[in-house]
Parts: C-alpha cells; sequence; structure tokens
C-alpha cells in the first residue's frame, strides 16, 4: 500500500467522526522537501479550528507510519475555493457548473484544438468523463485528462 493511501485509510474515520470529509491526500516533493498534505472539505465551508483538530488527531497516527523512509512536513488544509476534481464523486458533484480541463493529448476522435479548455461537466465515470463546450457534448477517456479545475469563487 502506498502512503497515500496508508494517510487516507487512517485520515478517512478521523476526518468523518469530525463531520468533515476526506477530499484529498498527497505525498510528493516540492524543491528538496516532501509534503504530506490532506485536504479537508464540508459543504458549509472549513475553518482553521477544523485543520488543527484533524492535524492533532492525525499527527500522533502518522508518526507511527514506518512506511515514509525521509523527513516531511504534515499540513491539513482546506480542499480550497480553487480545487481539482480528481475522483468521479467530485466530477459529479459539480454537474452543470463550468470547469477547466487540462488533457495529456488531444484525443483523435475528438472535435478539439486544444489541450486546455473550459467547459460544463455533464456527467462522469471511471472510464470517461462528458463536457459541454459550446452546445456540444464530448466525451473524453479519463486516462487522457491531466487535471480537471474548478473555481468556487
Amino acid at each position: 500500500m502506498s502512503t497515500v493511501e496508508t494517510v487516507r485509510k487512517e485520515a478517512e474515520p478521523i476526518v468523518k467522526e469530525l463531520g468533515l470529509e476526506l477530499w484529498d491526500v498527497e505525498f510528493k516533493k516540492e524543491g528538496p522537501e516532501y509534503f504530506l498534505r490532506v485536504y479537508i472539505d464540508r459543504p458549509e465551508g472549513v475553518w482553521i479550528s477544523d485543520c488543527e483538530d484533524v492535524s492533532r488527531k492525525l499527527d500522533p497516527i502518522i508518526d507511527g507510519l514506518y512506511s515514509i523512509d525521509h523527513s516531511f512536513n504534515f499540513e491539513v488544509l482546506s480542499a480550497g475555493l480553487v480545487r481539482e476534481l480528481k475522483k468521479t464523486e467530485h466530477i459529479n458533484r459539480f454537474v452543470g457548473k463550468t470547469v477547466s480541463v487540462r488533457l495529456f493529448k488531444i484525443p483523435e476522435d475528438a472535435a478539439l484544438k486544444s489541450k486546455q479548455f473550459d467547459a460544463v461537466i455533464v456527467s462522469a465515470d471511471d472510464d470517461c468523463a462528458i463536457f459541454e463546450i459550446n452546445g456540444n457534448r464530448i466525451s473524453i477517456d479519463r486516462k487522457t485528462i491531466s487535471k480537471i479545475t474548478i473555481d468556487l469563487v
């Protein structure tokens, strides 16, 4: 099990117990340092005290994980007003909303001229996402999608 999967498994019940949603977990290197980030959400918004509560409960558990073999910075953050939609349920939560889509490559069968565009979400499953662009619906294989972001501001 990867570090992200392990932390997700440990964090999920803690976050739920506090009335929050675990939005995402990431473990990545930025410059010379590693960061383990847990992103949380709630429909009415996340307060700094929510991040502190999750951090206090999760920190001792993370300290006990021996699968992380180098030092890292641990952070608990709000999912934010500009957020990446990685999971199918995240995409479907924002059906009807405009998102920015970035592709690894333009699909041959798609009537797209760019790897980056804005579109309205129609639906998604684990295999594809359907968007509407200028009144036209387009289905895109999820493996082709590099990133989907939404600006909730």
